[in-house]
C-alpha cells in the first residue's frame, strides 16, 4: 500500500484518489493515495472498502458480484463489531432502583418529591411549582467516580447536589441543608452543607453544572461548563453498598432545569468520572458505522478535488468511479445503522445526540463555508429510511438545546456561539419532510425557542470575552485600546451571524404552509407561534414574573428578527404574496421605512385575543371598556398621510426632501464614534445641563419619589367632548375605511408584527436598556471615584493612608473594568446601528399612529399601554445610546417632532387612566427641557405652546408636583436671585416664561389652586428636612439613608422656593392686588424656612447632613435656600414701587404683623450676614438686591417698633372677643353661613382652599358673609 501512495504526477500506478489519513478533509497535507489499479493488476474497489471500513490492507478479497447494500452489509457483520460489555467491568459501586421506565434507566424518585415538580418535557426537564421543591434520584453511588449535568433552564436559586437517603426535604429545607447532603448554587455563589459558605460563579441560564462526586477520595467537586470551580466539599462520609449517596435537586418556585444522567452524551464530559446511567451498548457500534461513511464521503471530496485526472484514467482503464460506489455502500451502512436503531430503541436519543449530530457538524463543518453538497448527499439516503424520522426529531431536539448552551468563545468567532447549531438547522429544515416532521412535533414552540435562545455571559465570561478593558483617561496597557477594539469588533461580528441565522430559521417559518385542511397561508405558523409566545409570558414585566415564562433572550432575538423584517425588509421580495402590504413599487423597502400612506387595522385594539386580555388599556381594563364603551365595527381600517399630525413648515417624512434621521446619511460622522464607542461612554454619561439628577422616562417608575396621596379621583369620561380638547391641529387626510374582506383573518400582516414587536420590547427589551443604562451610569462614577483617588494618591504622603487609599483605588479599578466589560458586551449585542435605525423609525411610526387615534375617543382608550410605554423608553433609549446615533441638535427635529407633540397634549389626558403613566409622560418632559438641543424642540411646537403652561399649573397635584417642579425650574432658570451663574440661564426659556404668565394672568382661579398647592408643598417638605435633622441631631449620627432623605427634600425645597420666587418676579399682583392671604401666606412661609434653616439647634448638623461625597461646599449651603428668599422680597419691593402696585397690600406691615418679630429679625440679619461670595463667585451684581434687601429690613425693624408703641397705648381699649380666634392677629370680620361662626377672611378664605367645612363645628359651608359695618364703624 506503501507502493501505491508514492506518485500522484501522471497517475503512472493506475486512477489514483486522494483519500485523507485519519482527520478527513481536514488535513489534505496529510492525505495518502490509494490505488483503484495498482501495478499487479488487483482491483481498486476492494481497497476503496477497505479504506472506507477501515480494514487492514487486502483483507477483502477480489469481488465477483456486483457492489450492492446487500455486499456492504455482509462486510459489515463480518468485520465489525461493537463492544457492548466494554464499560460493564468498570459500573461497580452503583445501584439503580427500577421505576417502571427499565432497569437501566434512571429517572426520579417518585416518593422523594417534596412540593410540587413537573416533567415540561421528556425525559427530565423540571419545574418548581412549589416555593421550594426537592427530589432525588433514583441511582445511589457508595465508590467510584460518578457525575451527571444540570442544564439550567433558568439562573434563580438551585440547590444541586448529592444527598444521602436520611436527608430530609421540607417546604423550607432541601439538598445541602442537613449533614450528609451537599449541593452547590450558583444564584447565592454558594456551597450548602447545613450552612453556606462562598463558592464558585454566579450562573446564567443555558450554563451546564457538572455534578462529581469521587468516592475513591470522598470528594465533591462542581463544574461550570467543563471548567472546575474548585473542590467543593473533602471527606465527605464513607458509604456502604446500597447505601449511597443520591443525585438530589431543590428549586425555587419557577425554576426549571434538565437532567442528564446519561441518557444523552454529556456536553462536558469529565475525565475519570462515569455517568450514572450506562450507554447504550449499540452506541460504540454506530459510530463505527458513521465513521466509515464519513471516510467514503472524504474519498469522495479528494476525488472532485482532481475530477480532471482521475476521469481520464477511468476511460482509459474503465473502472468504477466512487461516485457511482456511493449510494450502494452508503445505502448499506444505513440499512445496518437502522437496523439497530430498530433492535434498541432506547439507543435512538444517545445516537443522535452524540455519534449522528457529531457526524452531521462534522459533514456540514462548524464554520462558514458550509459543505452543502455533502450532506445533501447524506440527507438524501437517509431519508429513505422511515427509522431516520425518529433519528431527525432527536437531532432537531439536540440543535435546540445546544443554541440554548453554546457559549460565545473570541477564538472562535464569528462563527461562534449558536451559529453552527442554526446554520445546520436551517439547511436541514429547507427540506420539507424535516419541516413538517419539526411542525407535527408537540414541542414545536418550546423548541422554537430553544433555537432563538442566546446565552448570556457572567462577569467571568465577559473577562474571556473581553480580555483587555480601556476606557479614556486609564493608565492600562498602551495596545488596550486597539485590543478592545478588535475584540468588540469580533464579538459584534459574531451577533450578527447568529442573529442572520435567526432570521433565516423565523423565514422558513413564515414560508412553510402547513398540509392541513383548510390551507393556510405562509406566516400563519409564524404568527401563531408569536400569539403563543405573548400569551405565554403574560406578567413577565412583573417584579416577580409567574412561573414558565420564557428566556428573555428569547423574547430579545424575536424582537431582533421582527425589528429587521419590518426595517430592513424581509429580504425575499414579497414572498410570494402573502404579504399584503407589500407593494410593487415598496416591497424592497421596510415597512417603517415607506412613508406616504399609513394604515392600520383597529381591531387589533378591539379584539378580546387571549394574549393580550389582561393587558391594561389606556382608558383601563379590556373588560370594563368593552361594557362602557361598546365598538361596533371591528373590522375598520384607519388611514392618515405620514407627517399628517406635524406643522407643515417644519414637517419630517420620508417623502419629503429633507428625511428623517432613520433615512438620514450621518454615518460620517459617527461612524468615528461607532468605531471608538468607549469614548464616548463617559462623555455621553457625564453630560448634565444642572445639578438636578436626570429622571430618564426609561426608569421612571424606579426614580419616582412617590406621591403624597396616593389615592388618584375617578376621571371623567371623555366619549362627550369635543375632539379639540385633546389636539392642537385638526387631522388631516385621515379616514377610516372597512377592511379588505379579501385578506384572511389568519394572514400574517406587518401591522401584527409591528404590535407584537412593541409588546416584545416592552416585555422583553425595556429590562435590558434599564440594566446598561445603570452600568452606563455607575461606570461613569466609578471612573469619577477612581480618578479622585489617583488624586489623593498622588497628594498623600503617610505610607498609613497611602495603603488604605491603594486598596480603595484596587477596588474602583474592578468596578470600572467590570463595568466597561459590561457597557461593551451591551452595545455590541443592543446598540448596532441597524438596530438604532429601526428604533428610531418604529418611534415615528408609533406616534404618529397614537396622534391620530387620539382624534377618536372611543378607539384611542383601548390602545394598550405598552404602546406608550415602550414609545417613550425606546425615545430615550435612543438618545442616551453609546455611540449616540445621530446628533442631539436634530435627533427630534429630524422625525421625531411628533413625540413633543404627543407628550405635551398627552401628559394631562383624562382619557388616560393610569397615573403612573402619565408621570411616565411628564417625567419625559422633565428630562428634555433640561438640553438646550430639546429644549428648542418644545419652543417651536405649537401643541407645547398652547397646551403646556395651563396643563403644567394644573398638574401641579399632590402626585404630580416633583416633576411639574423641576420643568418650571427649567423653564425659568436663570430669572432669580443668584441662579444666572456659570451660564445657568442658557437653559431657561423666554418663550415659556412669557407663555406661563400670560396663562397665570387670564387664569385666576388655576393661578389661585396653584399658589396653594405651591405654599402647601413648600411648607411640608421643609417640615420634613426638620423632623429629618431634629432626629438625626437626637441620635447624633448621620446615618446614610437619613442622609440620602435630607438631601432629596432640600433639594425639592429650594427648587420649589425658585418656583414661588419666579412668581413673585412675574406675576407680583398676585401677592399685591386684592385681598392680602397669598401675601400672608407667603410671609409666614418665608419665616418658617428661616426658622428651621438658621435655628442653632438645627445649624450645627445642616453641613453635615446635607455633605454628599465628592461634593464641595459650593455646591450644598444654606445659600441654596436663601437666594430665592431674597429674590422673593425683592421681586415684591420692585412690583410695589411701580405705581400699579403703590395703592395696594403693603409688604412691611404685613411682614411686621407676623407674631414672632424676633425670629423674622434674625433670619433677615442672618441671611444679609451670609457669604454670598461662594454662590456668586466674585460676581458684583448682587450688591444692589442686598442693599434693598438691608432698607426692608430697617424698615420692618422700624415698623414693628411703631406697632409696640401703639399697642402699649390702645391695647387696653381692644376687645378679645373681636379678634379672630385663629390667628390672633385680625379682626373677627367674617362668618361662615349656615353655622355663624366668626374669624377673620384671611382665614376663613386660606381654610377654603382646601376644606369646605367649618372650623369649629365641622358643618358644610355654603357662604362667607363680611360683617362690613364693623369695619366701618371702627
Amino acid at each position: 500500500m506503501a507502493e501505491d501512495s508514492l506518485r500522484i504526477g501522471g497517475l503512472s500506478s493506475g486512477l489514483a484518489v486522494i483519500l485523507s489519513s485519519e482527520d478527513g478533509k481536514e488535513n489534505l497535507s496529510k492525505s495518502h493515495l490509494v490505488s483503484y489499479s495498482d501495478d499487479f493488476g488487483q482491483q481498486s474497489v476492494e481497497r476503496a472498502l477497505e479504506y472506507v471500513f477501515g480494514l487492514p490492507h487486502k483483507s477483502l478479497a477480489s469481488l465477483s458480484g456486483p457492489i450492492d447494500s446487500s455486499l456492504v452489509r455482509s462486510i459489515i457483520k463480518n468485520h465489525l463489531y461493537s463492544c457492548s460489555d466494554a464499560l460493564a467491568c468498570k459500573r461497580d459501586g452503583v445501584c439503580i432502583v427500577d421505576n417502571g421506565f427499565g432497569p437501566d434507566v434512571v429517572g426520579l424518585e417518585e416518593f422523594s418529591i417534596c412540593g410540587e415538580i413537573r416533567i415540561i418535557k421528556p425525559p427530565l426537564l423540571l419545574e418548581s411549582l412549589a416555593v421550594f421543591s426537592s427530589a432525588r434520584a433514583n441511582v445511589c453511588v457508595w465508590k467510584g467516580k460518578w457525575m451527571y449535568e444540570v442544564i439550567l433552564e433558568t439562573s434563580g436559586i438551585q440547590q444541586l447536589g448529592w444527598a444521602t437517603i436520611s436527608c430530609p426535604f421540607t417546604d423550607h429545607k432541601g439538598v445541602g441543608d442537613a449533614d450528609d447532603s451537599y449541593a452547590f448554587d450558583g444564584r447565592r455563589v454558594s456551597k450548602w452543607n447545613k450552612e453556606s459558605e462562598p463558592y464558585g460563579q454566579s450562573w446564567v441560564a443555558g450554563d451546564v453544572i457538572g455534578c462529581c462526586i469521587d468516592l475513591d477520595h470522598d470528594e465533591i467537586s462542581f463544574y461550570r461548563n467543563g471548567v472546575s470551580l474548585g473542590l467543593a466539599f473533602s471527606g465527605i462520609r464513607k458509604m456502604v453498598p446500597g447505601f449511597g449517596y443520591y443525585p438530589a435537586v431543590s428549586l425555587s418556585q419557577g425554576e426549571r432545569c434538565e437532567l442528564n444522567f446519561g441518557a444523552r452524551p454529556f456536553k462536558y464530559p469529565i475525565d475519570g468520572y462515569l455517568p450514572l446511567q450506562a450507554p447504550p451498548s449499540s452506541s460504540s457500534f454506530a459510530k463505527q458505522l458513521l465513521d466509515c461513511l464519513s471516510r467514503l464521503l472524504d474519498m469522495q471530496s479528494a476525488e472532485r478535488v482532481d475530477r480532471s485526472s482521475v476521469e481520464k484514467v477511468r476511460r482509459l482503464k474503465r473502472f468504477v468511479s466512487l461516485e457511482e460506489l456511493f449510494y450502494p455502500v452508503s445505502r448499506g451502512i444505513c440499512e445496518e445503522l437502522f437496523s439497530v436503531v430498530e433492535t434498541d430503541s432506547q439507543s435512538a436519543e444517545y445516537i443522535a445526540w452524540g455519534p449522528l449530530l457529531l457526524f452531521l457538524m462534522g459533514i456540514f463543518g462548524v464554520q462558514a463555508p458550509h459543505d452543502w453538497s455533502n450532506l445533501d448527499r447524506v440527507l438524501d439516503v437517509f431519508l429513505e429510511f422511515q427509522g431516520s424520522l425518529v433519528m431527525f426529531e432527536h437531532i432537531i431536539n439536540a440543535l435546540s438545546c445546544g443554541c440554548k448552551t453554546a457559549p460565545l468563545v473570541l477564538t472562535e468567532c464569528p462563527y461562534s456561539g449558536s451559529y453552527s447549531y442554526l446554520a445546520l438547522a436551517c439547511h436541514l429544515l429547507r427540506r420539507e419532510q424535516l419541516m413538517v416532521l419539526w411542525w407535527k412535533s408537540s414541542d414545536f414552540d418550546f423548541l422554537f425557542e430553544g433555537f432563538l435562545s442566546r446565552k448570556s455571559p457572567n462577569r467571568q465570561d465577559l473577562q474571556c470575552m473581553i480580555p483587555s478593558v480601556w476606557w479614556p483617561g486609564s493608565c492600562e496597557d498602551i495596545y488596550a485600546e486597539s485590543s478592545m477594539l478588535l475584540t468588540t469588533t469580533a464579538l459584534s461580528d459574531a451577533v450578527s451571524k447568529i442573529e442572520e441565522k435567526h432570521r433565516d430559521l423565523c423565514l422558513l417559518v413564515i414560508q412553510f404552509i402547513p398540509p392541513i385542511s383548510p390551507p393556510q397561508f405562509p406566516g400563519s405558523l409564524f404568527r401563531s407561534f408569536v400569539q403563543n409566545l405573548l400569551l405565554k409570558n403574560r406578567g413577565a414585566d412583573r417584579n416577580v414574573p409567574p412561573p414558565g415564562i420564557s428566556s428573555n433572550s428569547v423574547l430579545v432575538s424575536l424582537y431582533t428578527v421582527i425589528l429587521h423584517f419590518l426595517s430592513e425588509g424581509f429580504g425575499v421580495g414579497n414572498l410570494c404574496g402573502w404579504l399584503k402590504s407589500c407593494d410593487s413599487n415598496g416591497h424592497d423597502v421596510g415597512f417603517l421605512h415607506r412613508g406616504g400612506h399609513q394604515s392600520f387595522p383597529i381591531g387589533l385594539f378591539l379584539k378580546d385575543d387571549p394574549h393580550r386580555s389582561d393587558i391594561s388599556r389606556l382608558g383601563g381594563s379590556f373588560s370594563h371598556l368593552s361594557k362602557s364603551h361598546l365598538v361596533h365595527d371591528q373590522e375598520e381600517v384607519i388611514r392618515w398621510e405620514e407627517g399628517c399630525m406635524d406643522d407643515e413648515d417644519t414637517r419630517v417624512t420620508h417623502l419629503t426632501k429633507q428625511k428623517p434621521c432613520c433615512c438620514s446619511c450621518y454615518d460620517v460622522e459617527f461612524t468615528k464614534c461607532s468605531k471608538h464607542p468607549i469614548r464616548t461612554t463617559t462623555k455621553s454619561s457625564r453630560h448634565h445641563c444642572s445639578t438636578i439628577p436626570e429622571r430618564s422616562a426609561q426608569v421612571a417608575a424606579e426614580c419616582s419619589t412617590g406621591s403624597l396621596n396616593d389615592e388618584i379621583a375617578d376621571k371623567p369620561s371623555s366619549s362627550d367632548q369635543s375632539e379639540s380638547e385633546f389636539g392642537y391641529r385638526s387631522v388631516q387626510s385621515m379616514r377610516t375605511v372597512p377592511r379588505d374582506r379579501d385578506v384572511s383573518s389568519t394572514t400574517l400582516r406587518e401591522e401584527e408584527l409591528l404590535d407584537a414587536l412593541l409588546l416584545l420590547y416592552h416585555i422583553g427589551l425595556a429590562p435590558n436598556f434599564k440594566q446598561a443604562s445603570y452600568y452606563m451610569s455607575h461606570q461613569s462614577q466609578s471612573i469619577s471615584l477612581l480618578e479622585e483617588t489617583d488624586k489623593q494618591i498622588r497628594e498623600r504622603a503617610c505610607s498609613e493612608q497611602l495603603k488604605r487609599l491603594k486598596e480603595t483605588r484596587n477596588n474602583y479599578r474592578e468596578e470600572v473594568i467590570d463595568c466597561v466589560r459590561h457597557c461593551a458586551w451591551y452595545r455590541v449585542s443592543l446598540f448596532s446601528r441597524w438596530k438604532q435605525r429601526g428604533m428610531y423609525a418604529t418611534c415615528m411610526w408609533i406616534v404618529q399612529l397614537l396622534l391620530v387615534l387620539s382624534k377618536l375617543d372611543s378607539v384611542f382608550i383601548y390602545i394598550p399601554e405598552f404602546y406608550v410605554e415602550a414609545l417613550v423608553d425606546c425615545f430615550h433609549v435612543l438618545r442616551k445610546s453609546d455611540p449616540p446615533f445621530v446628533p442631539p441638535a436634530i435627533f427630534i427635529k429630524q422625525g421625531l417632532a411628533s413625540f413633543v407633540t404627543f407628550v405635551v397634549t398627552h401628559f394631562n389626558d383624562p382619557r388616560i387612566s393610569s397615573a403612573d403613566l402619565k408621570d411616565l409622560l411628564l417625567q419625559s418632559i422633565s428630562v428634555l427641557v433640561q438640553y438646550r438641543e430639546y429644549l428648542a424642540a418644545f419652543e417651536n411646537n405649537e401643541a407645547a405652546k398652547q397646551r403646556m403652561p395651563k396643563a403644567l399649573l394644573s398638574a401641579f397635584d399632590n402626585r404630580s408636583w416633583i416633576p411639574v417642579t423641576n420643568i418650571l425650574l427649567r423653564l425659568c432658570k436663570g430669572s432669580g436671585f443668584g441662579s444666572s451663574k456659570h451660564g445657568e440661564s442658557s437653559s431657561s426659556s423666554v418663550i415659556f416664561q412669557r407663555l406661563l404668565r400670560e396663562a397665570c394672568i387670564s387664569d385666576e382661579e388655576l393661578l389661585s389652586a396653584f399658589l396653594n398647592r405651591l405654599f402647601n408643598t413648600l411648607s411640608w417638605t421643609m417640615t420634613e428636612f426638620s423632623v429629618s435633622i431634629r432626629e438625626m441631631q437626637e441620635k447624633y449620627q448621620v446615618l446614610e439613608f437619613q442622609q440620602r432623605k435630607c438631601c432629596v427634600i432640600f433639594d425639592l425645597s429650594c427648587n420649589l422656593a425658585r418656583v414661588l420666587e419666579f412668581c413673585t418676579h412675574e406675576i407680583p399682583q398676585a401677592f399685591l392686588s386684592g385681598p392680602d392671604t397669598n401675601l400672608r401666606r407667603l410671609t409666614e412661609l418665608i419665616i418658617f424656612i428661616l426658622n428651621n434653616i438658621t435655628s442653632a439647634a438645627d445649624a450645627e448638623f445642616f453641613d453635615l447632613s446635607l455633605r454628599r461625597h465628592g461634593q464641595s461646599l459650593e455646591k450644598v449651603n444654606r445659600g441654596m435656600i436663601f437666594a430665592p428668599l431674597v429674590g422673593i422680597i425683592v421681586n415684591l419691593l420692585d412690583a410695589s414701587s411701580e405705581s400699579e402696585f403703590k395703592e395696594q397690600n403693603d409688604i412691611v406691615g404685613v411682614f411686621a404683623s407676623m407674631d414672632c418679630p424676633e425670629t423674622l429679625h434674625y433670619g433677615f440679619r442672618y441671611m444679609l450676614e451670609y457669604n454670598w461670595a461662594i454662590s456668586f463667585r466674585g460676581e458684583a451684581s448682587y450688591f444692589h438686591k442686598l442693599y434693598q434687601l438691608e432698607n426692608f429690613v430697617s424698615l420692618l425693624i422700624s415698623h414693628t417698633e411703631s406697632q409696640k408703641i401703639e399697642g402699649v397705648r390702645c391695647g387696653e381699649t381692644d376687645s378679645d372677643d373681636d379678634m379672630c380666634c385663629i390667628c390672633y392677629a385680625c379682626e373677627a370680620d367674617s362668618q361662615f353661613a349656615p353655622c355663624s361662626h366668626r374669624s377673620c377672611y384671611g382665614c376663613i378664605t386660606r381654610h377654603l382652599l382646601n376644606c369646605q367645612r367649618c372650623f369649629f363645628c365641622n358643618a358644610t359651608v355654603l357662604e362667607v358673609i363680611r360683617t362690613i359695618e364693623k369695619i366701618v364703624e371702627r
